[in-house]
């Protein structure tokens, strides 16, 4: 049989070959850097606010262009995860503990990490302040503060996570009650929702909802259960082709879709959740629940909000080609803080990373960028326990794919990339950036 390189066609294609097969062979021990313990300097030539796939991945990369005592890492946390595991892990497919490292083993070697939230940015003066009280100045800045989980929009949460049968895959405090959630299931209304605002992976939410449904045939619990989709949407998915082929598996299993919903309330002690119609002002729906998984409201976080970079939403205001800010030339921004105009996915920062890294590095030197970000970004639709459609698509909405074979179709194949090759290569290779050139990984997103 001929080797996998072989008989793909396009360059994506057969430098995934190359992931794959590397991918599944036996992993070794995890060979991470750690940062510096150095004492933190007032200045940097590269200063990076937040320790996530994107503020790693660009610490890695900036390391390279001007030296590892150039650069820092600005973060609070002291554990890194890898959130679209998340998925697995509230369906029981997965362990929580193969989501994370501490922040230390993941930091690039030598790269400075001030672990310290960011309170203010000045970007007329070149520095930021943390909530120490320190100040430092930078010569370029990289803003990779990721997405801001909103619980407490919804009245009743967060406190009604306390409560049985309430989950969210969307935070490590509460993707475990996922699973618990599901497990206790018995019979009434699965219930799952999204929300009114931007959120990470648009895709997460209704993939719970299919690996719970599977989870309820495999148990026998099918028949007693109604699984309810609620969103504040208008469609199941913002691209067609994809869109189409989720809608036929809706009516195969029969789930219910109810369109324009958006959660307002939870009453853990009644187990009913709340909606506003949002096409018809001033209506609300109540549904009672057996179980109930939340997708929160999600906004940028409140230090962007305040700050010049931003844009009147408060997200990070770049240049959706270059992922240069439209007002300060030496300020840069990448991932889910961003106001980038494609789904916020660990699959778009990976591909942000390289075109953030040309970016930087012509201007570096004086010239102007000219590799554009077309808005690729990726979201693996899981949509059992061993199947996946892998949605890849760009700015305009239109497919844009990896393979050879229609995406729109559920795979084996794409579930064992989502849940374990990924995860490898985003530990081993993403964010220690060991590949040189230009690549790209797909199906990175919660």
């Amino acid at each position: 049989m001929a080797p996998l390189v072989a008989v793909v066609s396009s360059p994506r294609a057969r430098l995934f070959a190359c992931f794959l097969r590397l991918g599944t062979q036996q992993a070794g021990p995890l060979q991470l850097h750690t940062g510096a313990c150095c004492t933190a300097k007032n200045h940097y030539e590269v200063l990076v606010l937040g320790g996530g796939a994107g503020g790693i991945t660009m610490a890695t990369r900036m390391k390279r262009r001007v030296g590892a005592e150039n650069v820092a890492i600005v973060e609070p946390s002291e554990r890194h995860f890898y959130q679209p595991i998340w998925t697995l892990v509230g369906a029981g497919a997965k362990e929580l503990s193969l989501s994370v490292r501490s922040t230390l083993s993941v930091i690039p070697s030598r790269v400075q990490w001030i672990q310290d939230r960011v309170a203010e940015l000045n970007p007329d003066e070149n520095c930021i302040r943390t909530d120490s009280g320190k100040e430092i100045s930078y010569r370029y800045l990289i803003i990779a503060l990721g997405i801001q989980l909103d619980y407490e929009k919804i009245k009743g949460l967060p406190e009604g996570f306390a409560y049985p049968k309430i989950g969210s895959n969307y935070s490590v405090k509460t993707v475990e009650k996922t699973w618990k959630a599901l497990q206790d299931f018995k019979e009434g209304n699965a219930l799952f929702t999204f929300p009114n605002t931007p959120v990470k992976c648009a895709g997460a939410p209704q993939k719970i909802m299919y690996l719970s449904e599977a989870y309820f045939r495999k148990t026998g619990k099918r028949p007693k259960a109604n699984i309810i989709f609620n969103t504040a949407l208008g469609t199941i998915f913002g691209v067609k082709k994809y869109a189409d082929a989720l809608q036929e598996i809706i009516r195969e299993r029969d789930v219910s879709v109810n369109y324009k919903h958006n959660l307002i309330e939870v009453r853990p002690d009644k187990q009913e959740a709340v909606f506003e119609i949002l096409d018809k002002p001033g209506e609300t729906h109540v549904i009672p629940y057996e179980m109930l998984h939340v997708t929160p409201p999600m906004s940028a976080p409140d230090v962007l909000k305040r700050s010049p970079v931003a844009d009147s939403a408060g997200w990070v205001d770049v240049d959706k080609e270059t992922l240069q800010h439209k007002k300060y030339p030496n300020v840069f921004g990448i991932g889910d803080c961003t106001n980038l105009p494609t789904s916020k996915t660990a699959a778009a920062v990976a591909a942000q990373s390289g075109i953030l890294d040309r970016t930087m590095c012509l201007i570096m030197k004086n010239q102007r960028p000219i590799k554009k970000y077309d808005g690729y970004t990726s979201c693996p639709l899981v949509t059992g326990y061993n199947r996946v459609i892998l949605a890849e698509f760009d700015y305009t909405a239109q497919p844009l794919e990896t393979f050879p074979f229609d995406q729109s179709k559920e795979r084996i194949t794409m579930y064992l990339m989502k849940a374990d090759m990924m995860p490898f290569l985003y530990w081993n290779m993403m964010l220690r950036w060991v590949c040189r050139g230009h690549w790209v990984v797909w199906g990175w997103a919660v």
